[in-house]
């Protein structure tokens, strides 16, 4: 169901997020009876700055030159029951086997447990879609019936013919799975108003 956002939220409302905690167990979560929103994505997508981007907030999630530095699940909060959740970046991050193993766990428990959780954003890099990894939070969100919406990052960085061509290769893979696809682009803005459209679409359409 499509919703008017500039009807029903005032002005500027995506920038009304705030940090309020880092998960690192399942039972570190906020009561689960709201509306969130998880952004996932590997380690060096940009998956902060697109987070930072969404929101109008130059640092809302913390940003690196080096990949994988989100180590828990990041909450922030909108209202009483609203959040965006920052998934701990994967497939680059320079930890131990132990730790993978238990961001895997706790990933798994959250996308399949979370009733609470609304849909997932799922952020590639464009130039090089659909890895390993990707593929694996594909297969997570079609199992647990997940909402997925595709932000194809640095979309400025192809040819609009380049990143066309992209795009519809990405939507010939989701036959099967609940999922859309858009250009995104975190340094020029490009899908801004449409990621935010999906993004309230999730939180507030009930």
């Amino acid at each position: 169901m499509s919703i008017k956002t500039e009807q029903i939220l005032p002005n500027g409302w995506y920038s009304r997020f705030e940090f309020i905690k880092g998960v690192a167990a399942f039972n570190q979560l906020p009561d689960d009876d709201g509306a969130e929103v998880a952004f996932a994505g590997r380690s060096n997508v940009g998956k902060s700055s697109v987070l930072n981007k969404i929101t109008n907030r130059r640092a809302l999630a913390r940003t690196s030159k080096l990949p994988g530095r989100t180590r828990e699940l990041n909450y922030f909060i909108y209202d009483e029951g609203i959040h965006l959740v920052d998934l701990p970046g994967y497939g680059y991050a320079k930890v131990d086997e132990t730790m993978r193993n238990a961001w895997a766990k706790l990933l798994e428990r959250y996308l399949q447990e979370r009733k609470s959780l609304k849909g997932v954003f799922l952020i590639m890099d464009i130039r090089h879609p659909m890895g390993k990894f990707d593929q694996i939070m594909l297969d997570y969100c079609k199992s647990c019936g997940l909402p997925l919406h595709i932000l194809l990052n640095k979309s400025d960085k192809l040819s609009k013919n380049a990143a066309n061509k992209s795009m519809s290769d990405i939507r010939a893979q989701l036959k099967d799975i609940n999922a859309s696809v858009q250009q995104f682009s975190a340094l020029k803005g490009v899908g801004l108003d449409e990621a935010r459209q999906q993004m309230a679409e999730w939180l507030f359409s009930g």
